[in-house]
């Protein structure tokens, strides 16, 4: 059974004192004399008493919360990212409250709406198109933003992800550079900056080369398409590219429903089929031949982007608006891209 929530009103009870009394002390107001204002304190840590953060936010505009507003807080990316986040706000006196929108705008809308209601003291937003207005209108209303994951290339918002483009290239290059010429890209159809920074880092690596992008081994599997649909639709894919000698899947879901088409039709990796994808985890690492992937710099994109909100929510005249930072990534070489040059 829950013990019930300790009220302003109890402490006031067990201490034999009025509610303003309490309310002054607990608030450091008024003058109370120490004797009365020990006997309160004590009772109150004793209560485990918990002040309302909305309450508090009201009174004085400051509710010590952060929103955070990610893609999916249940996948092992913006997993990662939030405990690093919720580590370091709680060092700072801070708490945070989740929000998953799963690339819905509605559901993006809402959570801006939910959390404004919850006078949070600033935001980390992963930003999709369509939210530019409500992300405009906090940062009109005086509350930090910071953008992770993604970026509006329209607006001065500070950002934090990895360095989406120069990341691919370096992971295509490798592939060319390890004797594959026809390579296939994987990636979903969602208007999402960072993976149209990944699309052109894969075109403009093939360009460096000198090889000739085709389209037709650029395939843009459509956005929560159901499990066996998707996988259905890429075994499709390599079926009709049957030249094609390696794979780059532009995100981690892509490369794990990549693996179950790419093992329904026994092909073998890598030598039928090289492959990579984008952000590891730890089933590429147990796969076998084992996958190599564009490791991303979690932590540190957490990190920053945590330092840089509680840093705009503390010092109001500092210009944050031009820090724009990508991180560059790790190549995790592993047995799916075994080189075909002969040294």
């Amino acid at each position: 059974m829950n013990k019930k929530k300790t009220s302003i009103k109890d402490i006031a009870k067990l201490t034999n004192t009025s509610i303003t009394t309490v309310s002054f002390v607990l608030n450091g107001k008024g003058r109370i004399s120490k004797e009365i204002s020990n006997k309160i304190l004590d009772v109150a840590r004793k209560e485990g008493y918990e002040p309302n953060r909305m309450a508090v936010g009201l009174r004085t505009g400051v509710s010590k919360v952060i929103g955070l507003i990610v893609e999916t807080i249940g996948g092992p990316f913006f997993g990662a990212m939030a405990r690093v986040i919720e580590e370091e706000a709680e060092k700072a006196g801070y708490g945070v409250i989740y929000c998953s929108t799963n690339n819905n705008i509605q559901k993006g809308r809402a959570a801006i709406r939910m959390l404004q209601q919850h006078l949070v003291d600033g935001y980390i937003i992963t930003p999709m198109k369509g939210l530019e207005p409500e992300i405009q209108s906090l940062i009109a209303g005086g509350k930090p933003v910071v953008l992770i994951d993604g970026y509006l290339p329209d607006y001065d918002i500070p950002h934090v992800l990895v360095d989406n483009y120069n990341s691919t290239f370096m992971a295509i290059n490798f592939l060319i550079k390890s004797g594959y010429n026809n390579i296939g890209f994987v990636t979903a159809d969602i208007n999402l900056i960072q993976l149209q920074d990944r699309m052109q880092g894969y075109k403009d690596a093939l360009k460096a080369s000198h090889i000739a992008g085709k389209s037709k081994l650029i395939y843009k599997l459509p956005f929560d398409l159901e499990n066996e649909k998707a996988i259905a639709a890429i075994k499709t894919f390599i079926q009709q590219n049957p030249q094609m000698d390696a794979l780059f899947f532009s995100t981690n879901y892509l490369g794990i429903i990549g693996l179950q088409s790419i093992n329904e039709l026994k092909i073998n990796i890598p030598n039928d089929l090289a492959v990579i994808s984008f952000d590891d985890q730890e089933i590429f690492a147990l796969y076998p031949p084992g996958i190599t992937t564009v490791k991303q710099p979690t932590f540190e994109i957490a990190k920053s982007a945590i330092d840089i909100l509680l840093a705009q929510i503390t010092n109001e005249k500092y210009d944050f608006s031009k820090i724009k930072m990508k991180i560059g990534a790790q190549l995790i070489e592993r047995g799916s891209t075994i080189s075909k040059v002969i040294v």
